[in-house]
Formats: structure tokens, C-alpha cells, sequence
């Protein structure tokens, strides 16, 4: 047979309300220490940023192939190829 021990309605380790303020108190502090974001860009993703440069660059290289007058190095684009592909 096996014996329950039932103790009154005041337990000493169970107070719903101590429970919920501690629980208030954990919701505080999480709340206080939230950082809001942040975004940091770097120079690299500036300087791509900046469309006037880049794009005088890309209409003068147009400009180049609509004229016929762009001339390409086959060596650099073989070394660069090359280097794409071992890193």
C-alpha cells in the first residue's frame, strides 16, 4: 500500500505570486538589456556604392565596343581565370 503525504494548502515552496514576480523581474531585465541594431558598411561596399564612378567606367567601355576599338589582353584574362580557379 502505498502512503501520499498531503500537507495543508500553504506550501512553504510554492507561492504563485513570488513565482510571478520573479518571472516580472527575468521579462525586465531582458527588456533592459536589448541593443537596438546596428549596420555597419564597409569602405569596400562604399566604394561599390558609388554608381558614378563604376558607371563612367562601364559607358566608356561601351563606348569602346560600339566603336570597335576595344581591345582585350589574353593573357591577363587567362591569368586571372587561373587565379579564380585555384583560390
Amino acid at each position: 500500500m502505498k502512503v501520499l503525504k498531503i500537507n495543508g494548502p500553504n506550501h512553504t515552496n510554492v507561492n504563485p505570486y513570488q513565482k510571478q514576480q520573479q518571472l516580472q523581474k527575468k521579462a525586465e531585465d531582458k527588456a533592459s538589456s536589448f541593443k537596438p541594431d546596428q549596420l555597419e558598411i564597409s569602405d569596400k561596399a562604399l566604394k561599390m556604392q558609388q554608381k558614378d564612378a563604376r558607371q563612367s567606367y562601364v559607358n566608356e567601355i561601351k563606348q569602346q565596343v560600339d566603336n570597335g576599338e576595344y581591345q582585350t589582353n589574353p593573357k591577363e584574362t587567362a591569368k586571372k581565370l587561373l587565379n579564380f580557379w585555384k583560390a
